[in-house]
């Protein structure tokens, strides 16, 4: 099966089937990933986009995006990928290391330096080139794994 990349500020007619996706599988409110999408076609080639995987047959798969903070209490740590995730059928092909590389990619055309991730999944990251950073407080007092990927 193929898999094609793409990125939302480049598909806009791709926005409300990419938020019901992304909704779905985090529950957070389709309205939130809503508005950073249409940010997103405001501001191309800039934080926040998104991105998607979708196969042969125009389903979405996999998804990532990136945004300024990823809900924690260190701004300076930015860009943040976020919303990482892969349906199960199609994990364990290479899908999501190939779009965190892409993604790194295209931030690092946008002028990016690095990039950093929450996680509490270690050993994935690792072998897609990212490094333990840091622990980060997370907004709602938490802390989290903050991984680092620079360019």
């Amino acid at each position: 099966m193929e898999y094609k990349i793409i990125s939302i500020s480049e598909h806009p007619d791709m926005i409300e089937k990419a938020a019901l996706w992304f909704s779905h599988k985090f529950g957070i409110p389709y309205e939130a990933y809503i508005n950073s999408m249409t940010e997103a076609l405001e501001k191309p080639n800039q934080v926040p986009e998104w991105y998607t995987i979708i196969n042969s047959d125009g389903e979405i798969v996999s998804g990532a995006g990136v945004i300024e903070n990823d809900f924690h209490k260190r701004p300076d740590l930015r860009p943040n990928i976020c919303a990482v995730f892969t349906d199960e059928p199609y994990r364990n092909q290479g899908l999501m290391k190939r779009l965190l590389n892409f993604i790194c990619g295209e931030l690092e055309k946008m002028g990016e330096k690095e990039v950093y991730l929450l996680t509490d999944h270690t050993e994935f990251y690792e072998k897609c080139g990212f490094e333990f950073f840091t622990m980060v407080e997370g907004d709602d007092g938490d802390f989290s794994r903050c991984y680092k990927k620079v360019f």
